[in-house]
């Protein structure tokens, strides 16, 4: 036996690929930590009163994630300027958070599918005039529609898109124009526009194009003014939720009875996650711990199958939506 053999030195290259293979560690260990987004929960959720000011504003906040973003802000002490279309909802909303939290509120109704029409404008104006003088220091950017759903383009009219783009796209950058002023010259505030975690973890959106667009705008206007408004106090943050149990998902998925809470929590669990992540600077999240988990296991699977099974579930909401001869 050659005992000079067996004591001989490994090959230089031997620790090229030694170091190779701990920095590919490394970063792969780096990179799950920010995907699942394990730094958030080592975080302590702001006094957002405190750091912003004593206000928020909310569009959407009659139902889903938008309702339940609205209690979980006013529980924490913030004012709440509510935004949306139906007057006894918002009227009902604010009856709600000031009885149970004490909170002062105001409500400005705005069609946001009327955005930059004559009819549009007035309820910008409104906004605008509502509030004019408060210290608004949160801004959630929720309102959001889905509809007409899972369709092929051509199967739909152009209004729908329209709306959708107006719903979607166009109000969330209006009203967030027509907030930052006050918050820049105070030199403090916190936006947050709701995304969409389906439009992140996936390569496509088959059957939901102009939706997946559209939130994709969502994330890419938010990490811009991130970078653009840092320096000045502001923090801008997407949060995009993947499933969460509303009535705007109830409707699109065909599995949504089989799943649990860890994979579609309420909008009161996510509001509560959504609102411990405000201000800890992460231009884009997902707040929910199941939503992250999702989204580290769809870094594991090719692009290739993510899109065929995402495929064959719209094309099955597709057909449960049709209808019926």
């Amino acid at each position: 036996m050659d005992t000079d053999a067996c004591l001989r030195q490994p090959e230089p290259w031997f620790f090229s690929l030694a170091i190779l293979g701990a920095l590919y560690v490394a970063a792969f260990a780096c990179r799950l930590f920010h995907i699942s987004g394990l730094a958030l929960c080592l975080c302590q959720p702001k006094d957002l009163r405190r750091s912003y000011g004593a206000w928020a504003v909310v569009t959407g906040p009659t139902s889903g994630i938008g309702r339940s973003m609205a209690v979980e802000l006013a529980r924490r002490g913030l004012n709440l300027v509510l935004v949306g279309r139906d007057p006894a909802a918002l009227q009902d909303v604010s009856d709600t958070v000031s009885s149970a939290h004490g909170v002062l509120t105001k409500t400005v109704q705005f069609d946001f599918s009327l955005v930059s029409t004559p009819q549009g404008d007035e309820a910008m104006g409104r906004l605008r005039e509502a509030v004019a003088g408060l210290e608004v220091g949160v801004l959630v950017n929720n309102a959001g529609v889905a509809k007409p759903g899972a369709v092929y383009l051509h199967e739909a009219d152009a209004e729908a898109w329209v709306r959708m783009v107006r719903v979607n796209l166009w109000a969330m950058t209006e009203v967030t124009a027509a907030v930052l002023p006050g918050m820049v010259e105070r030199g403090r505030g916190a936006i947050v526009n709701i995304g969409s975690g389906a439009a992140e973890a996936l390569p496509s959106y088959p059957l939901y194009s102009v939706y997946g667009a559209s939130k994709q705008y969502v994330a890419q206007f938010s990490r811009s003014l991130y970078v653009e408004y840092t320096g000045k106090g502001i923090d801008v943050q997407c949060q995009a939720p993947l499933y969460v149990d509303t009535k705007m998902v109830v409707s699109m998925v065909t599995w949504g009875g089989y799943v649990s809470q860890v994979v579609m929590p309420t909008p009161d669990a996510y509001a509560g996650a959504a609102a411990r992540c405000i201000g800890h600077r992460y231009p884009f999240c997902l707040p929910n711990l199941g939503h992250r988990l999702q989204m580290c296991f769809n870094q594991f699977v090719p692009g290739r199958i993510l899109v065929v099974l995402c495929f064959r579930e719209t094309l099955q909401q597709r057909a449960m939506h049709l209808p019926r001869s």
